[in-house]
């Protein structure tokens, strides 16, 4: 499946994982590398040294390619880029944050540098700053989300319209049909989040994963957006944060009210209670926890057979 983001990473298939904090370690990113997609580590969720040592054993699980999602917000951003140069890390993906700051910086190092955004304003400034290419990433996208709540079926046309350099659609994709529909539209390439965050492969928690499988149509919400919106699966934490916003609470009290670690001690830890539970709106129909290379068979056959199927519907 060759198209310019196969040929970019050097992938035998066009699809990305999500850096999901406290998902992608490099269990889940070498077992989708090694089924010929694009793993990435996701250093939100890791310190220097936890970056360094799954960087380490990614490099020893697979000789495929592999990358790092950075959020640019990242408290020790200097030092991680860094780590990353030295270790030989040759794709980056930069999220939250100016791409402008460090894009110049990896390519210097010989870096492939792809860039999320969630409108086309910030698209553009990405493709001005020197991007390899863009992850366009819609409202359904669990974790952290745009402001805007456009949809990946609307904003991957637009993206489209304004840059020309390679693209990748991200948010709701958790099918072959789902694949083929974003690349219809104008993406060459998708990354997908909770369907992976949901693997045998990833580091969230049992209980996290469960979860995902149990969760049905209208169970996420997009909350939080007086502070960073994010799109939470509905439960004790969550109730909390519609409480506070129904009677008008401000962006300080929910910083309080969220606190520190709220993401580890739901995805990571395992409170289902008083976590905080990040999870895409494709979560309702993710029916079982399954390995990696099952899954990325199951989006390669789906992919194939929707393909085939609106060929021969149009003769």
């Amino acid at each position: 499946m060759s198209n310019r983001i196969s040929q970019l990473f050097n992938i035998q298939y066009p699809i990305v994982s999500g850096g999901m904090v406290w998902c992608s370690g490099s269990r889940l990113a070498s077992a989708v590398s090694n089924a010929g997609g694009l793993g990435l580590l996701g250093a939100g969720s890791m310190h220097y040294s936890v970056l360094a040592e799954h960087i380490a054993k990614c490099k020893a699980a697979t000789d495929k390619p592999f990358g790092v999602n950075v959020p640019l917000l990242y408290p020790e951003i200097d030092k991680i880029m860094h780590l990353i140069v030295e270790s030989g890390v040759k794709i980056v993906f930069t999220s939250a944050g100016n791409p402008a700051t460090w894009t110049s910086f990896l390519k210097e190092h010989g870096i492939t540098v792809v860039h999320v955004v969630s409108n086309t304003k910030f698209a553009c400034k990405a493709a001005e700053a020197g991007v390899d290419a863009i992850v366009a990433e819609g409202f359904e996208a669990g974790g952290h989300n745009g402001r805007e709540e456009t949809t990946t079926m609307a904003l991957i046309p637009h993206v489209r319209k304004v840059v020309d350099i390679p693209l990748i659609a991200a948010g709701g994709i958790a099918s072959g049909q789902a694949m083929l529909a974003a690349l219809a539209l104008g993406a060459e390439g998708v990354q997908i989040g909770s369907l992976f965050a949901a693997t045998e492969e990833s580091s969230a928690h049992q209980a996290f994963k469960e979860r995902i499988v149990q969760a049905k149509e209208g169970d996420t919400m997009l909350m939080m957006k007086k502070t960073v919106p994010v799109r939470l699966l509905k439960g004790a934490f969550f109730e909390l944060i519609k409480e506070a916003e129904a009677r008008g609470a401000d962006a300080n009290e929910l910083k309080e009210i969220l606190g520190k670690g709220r993401a580890k001690q739901g995805i990571f830890d395992g409170d289902m209670d008083a976590g905080e539970l990040e999870i895409g709106q494709v979560s309702a129909v993710i029916d079982a926890i399954r390995p990696v290379a099952e899954v990325m068979t199951q989006l390669i056959q789906e992919f194939e057979t929707a393909r085939e199927s609106i060929v021969h519907g149009f003769r």
